[in-house]
């Protein structure tokens, strides 16, 4: 990069930074996983960013398009997401190779308060493509497991094919550091060896926990929030320690265009994550 358009993405943050796929593969049938690195290595490694935001990813002749950062920051130098094949940019994204070069610009959004976090019980709920900005978090727990207090994991989906980060959450069931379940709502292999169920069925295999010093985090489709936040209900989990990450449609990542805004919030500035107190008082963040 010459010095002029060096000045320019300084300056500018619409203009993405180049950055290369180091590694790529598929984690189910329509999602795949990148991990991607800066070109300019100073800047790859002195990148900062919070479990929770997001990055705007180009690709030249297709566009731009708004995805969670599933890397942890506890791990510098590379970044990596979980991307399903669902309209024009992450079609060319699923025909790139490793070694491509894409656009980056980030970080955007309010991410996990992990600061107030900090000397917390962490009970985690995943569903479906949840797996992309909460495994962000989890893996920040786990590298810092000092700093956290009791961390739990419920992670659901449809079928065995479709859970997201399957082997690397199966290895997770390993630890005794960890509290892991995992279901799925059917088995269609007949090889399923874990729960079958939707994921609220997992929450009486929890461990009995102080609700007032539990952080409770869900990502998922939309209709699961409704039932995993009765449950978290249930346990007195205080609506300021609920908290959970929304998808609304993003453009420009820094609150000009006006495509994420509910009222006078703007996703990609106040969000993507939210407590269950915002979602109260403005019902049309779900």
């Amino acid at each position: 990069m010459n010095r002029e358009s060096e000045r320019l993405t300084q300056s500018n943050p619409f203009i993405p930074e180049p950055a290369r796929i180091v590694r790529t593969y598929h984690l189910t049938e329509d999602v795949k996983f990148f991990q991607v690195r800066i070109v300019d290595m100073d800047k790859a490694l002195s990148f900062k960013y919070s479990p929770g935001q997001f990055a705007m990813i180009s690709v030249l002749g297709a566009g731009e398009a708004p995805f969670s950062i599933s890397s942890t920051p506890s791990r510098p130098g590379l970044l990596e997401f979980c991307i399903r094949k669902a309209g024009t940019v992450t079609n060319a994204l699923f025909r790139m190779k490793e070694n491509d070069l894409i656009g980056f610009r980030g970080p955007y959004g309010d991410g996990f308060p992990v600061e107030k976090m900090r000397d917390k019980d962490i009970l985690i709920v995943v569903g479906g493509l949840g797996a992309a900005p909460l495994r962000s978090v989890l893996l920040y727990c786990l590298d810092n497991r000092d700093q956290f207090g009791r961390v739990s994991l419920l992670h659901g989906a449809k079928r065995p094919a479709e859970m997201i980060f399957r082997e690397e959450f199966f290895s997770l069931k390993e630890r005794d550091d960890l509290e892991c379940y995992l279901a799925v709502d059917k088995d269609d292999t007949g090889t399923w060896t874990e729960n079958i169920g939707v994921v609220t069925t997992l929450f009486p295999l929890l461990k009995e926990a102080d609700p007032s010093n539990t952080y409770a985090l869900v990502c998922g489709p939309p209709v699961m929030y409704k039932f995993v936040i009765k449950e978290f209900v249930k346990l007195n989990i205080p609506k300021d320690q609920i908290l959970m990450t929304l998808e609304r449609r993003m453009k420009c990542g820094v609150g000009k265009c006006g495509h994420c805004a509910i009222d006078y919030i703007y996703t990609c500035l106040d969000g993507p994550v939210f407590t269950y107190w915002d979602v109260i008082h403005m019902r049309e963040l779900i």
